[in-house]
């Protein structure tokens, strides 16, 4: 078939909005307003543009900003979905990414927004299941041996809130002296000066945050949590 003829390949973006709630991993789901799949929840996604977008990943924080109403903190590529059976439109390719976002951003109020726990997700159209379930078996593996995690937390936490955040995330009890030393070792955290949160028994624990260089990058070491 001469090149002129082919069909056109369709080319878009999806996003793996990934937060926390109930001390569970959820994800951002987006109603669908057109065809196919009109109505139904789907991740957020789109088209790239090529008059405006410089690449996949310009496409995936406009489609972020546009569908869910927020800019992530930390937005990872995550891999390339392809094939002619994966869209009912025709031969396509998705470029998916990974974004983690405290559950405070997430806008409550948009009705066109739904979040679930990963683990109970209705049927999806397309293939966004399976990107579903790749996003999260990526972030779990990462936060085995980084500091991806923080990314879930807002602006101030203990250590405490922090290792619940990583057990929420891992699905599995942490150490907490391990976990402590994992902590010293990335270097990302600083103590706010003169706050504390009234903890157990009115114990006050350290307020801390992400050191400015951290909070927009991932750190990564060996493994040994």
């Amino acid at each position: 078939m001469p090149a002129e003829t082919l069909p056109p390949v369709i080319c878009t973006v999806d996003v793996v909005l990934l937060t926390l709630r109930d001390d569970a991993l959820h994800v951002v789901l987006h109603k669908r307003d057109r065809e196919p799949f009109l109505g139904a929840l789907a991740l957020p996604g789109g088209y790239v543009h090529p008059q405006e977008d410089q690449g996949t990943e310009d496409a995936a924080v406009r489609v972020l900003r546009d569908k869910a109403g927020l800019e992530s903190p930390y937005l990872e590529q995550l891999a390339t979905f392809s094939g002619p059976g994966r869209d009912p439109r025709g031969w396509s390719v998705s470029v998916a990414y990974c974004a983690l976002v405290p559950s405070g951003l997430v806008p409550v109020d948009a009705p066109q927004l739904r979040v679930m726990p990963v683990d109970r997700l209705p049927a999806l159209p397309f293939d966004h299941k399976s990107i579903v379930d790749q996003a999260v078996a990526r972030v779990r593996v990462k936060s085995q041996y980084s500091s991806l995690p923080v990314h879930l937390c807002g602006e101030r936490f203990t250590l405490p809130q922090l290792q619940a955040v990583y057990e929420a995330v891992l699905g599995e009890p942490v150490n907490k002296v391990s976990f402590r030393r994992k902590m010293d070792e990335l270097g990302m955290l600083e103590p706010i000066a003169g706050e504390q949160e009234l903890g157990r028994a009115n114990r006050p624990a350290q307020l801390y945050r992400v050191r400015r260089e951290f909070r927009r990058t991932l750190s990564l070491l060996d493994r040994g949590m």
